[in-house]
């Protein structure tokens, strides 16, 4: 591939992590208002996987996929789409989807302190003072009065956080594990099975009472769901594994500075959710911590 042609994938790849992944939120919200979460999950997933492999074959690509590949897929999309998605989308049955997109902002700092952990990088001056930042603006953010007397909040709170630590472990992962080289190969794989796994809970749960056929879906949800397939998963999922092994993890890691924006814009235009000015304070101390973490001039 030509250096020019390769800059303008990354550069169309991150406009796709940027907003398309903004938008997910509000999509992931008006969906779980009708449908069980795992459930949701599992359809978006497992369509968008036959649709990923279908493109793949009929554009002459190899599906095939060594036994290590494999096993890294396993893991990728237990903690991409299992966890990082399926209970992401539980805990906005209890968190407006703006709210939820800020507590997401904080992925750079999780991929940092894991990367100190991991590969025990020194951390920069700038990085620090990001990380201060961003605990205290996570703080801002959940220590709100009207927040704190709702159990069903605050769970969602802390799941969602867990979410996005196991997140940020799995892009770490993925940017070193041995998976199918080819982008849209390996988001095949990683929603096939994470679509999988998502069914088994989805009935281990009880969803299957819940479950209806898309014919019943109201015309918002039935919008949603081919959003969330055909851009959310096919399109911003394959540009996200393409960055992971493009640029650095930190830089990927950057749509938190965006997704938020798009999310709270959203989440107040067509759902009507409220901002509080100590959201809005705590928004901008996270996103200055961000970007303290992740510039380097």
């Amino acid at each position: 591939m030509k250096p020019t042609s390769s800059k303008v994938l990354i550069i169309l790849a991150f406009i796709a992590i940027y907003i398309i992944w903004g938008s997910t939120y509000l999509m992931n919200k008006v969906a779980v208002s009708e449908l069980p979460p795992f459930f949701l999950a599992a359809i978006r997933f497992s369509t968008a996987s036959i649709l990923i492999f279908g493109i793949a074959v009929a554009t002459g690509k190899s599906i095939r996929i060594t036994k290590k590949q494999l096993i890294n897929s396993i893991i990728a999309g237990f903690l991409f789409l299992v966890y990082g998605n399926g209970i992401f989308v539980w805990s906005l049955r209890y968190v407006d989807s703006g709210f939820a997109a800020l507590l997401a902002s904080t992925q750079p700092l999780f991929v940092l302190l894991l990367m100190r952990l991991i590969d025990h990088k020194k951390m920069r001056r700038k990085s620090i003072i990001g990380v201060t930042l961003g605990i205290f603006g996570m703080y801002l953010l959940v220590s709100q009065k009207e927040l704190v007397t709702n159990e069903g909040t605050l769970l969602g709170i802390f799941m969602i956080l867990t979410c996005v630590l196991g997140w940020s472990y799995a892009s770490i992962f993925v940017s070193k594990a041995d998976i199918p080289k080819n982008h849209l190969v390996s988001s095949g794989y990683q929603m096939l099975i994470g679509s999988i796994m998502l069914v088994i809970i989805s009935i281990s749960l009880g969803e299957k009472e819940n479950w209806t056929s898309p014919f019943e879906w109201s015309y918002n949800v039935k919008w949603s769901m081919f959003l969330l397939i055909t851009f959310g998963s096919i399109a911003a999922f394959t540009a996200f594994n393409y960055l992971l092994k493009e640029v650095s993890t930190e830089k990927v890691s950057t749509s938190a500075y965006v997704n938020p924006v798009v999310a709270l814009f959203l989440g107040w235009y067509v759902l009507d959710e409220k901002l509080t000015l100590q959201s809005l304070i705590a928004a901008l101390i996270l996103l200055i911590g961000v970007y303290f973490i992740t510039s380097k001039k």
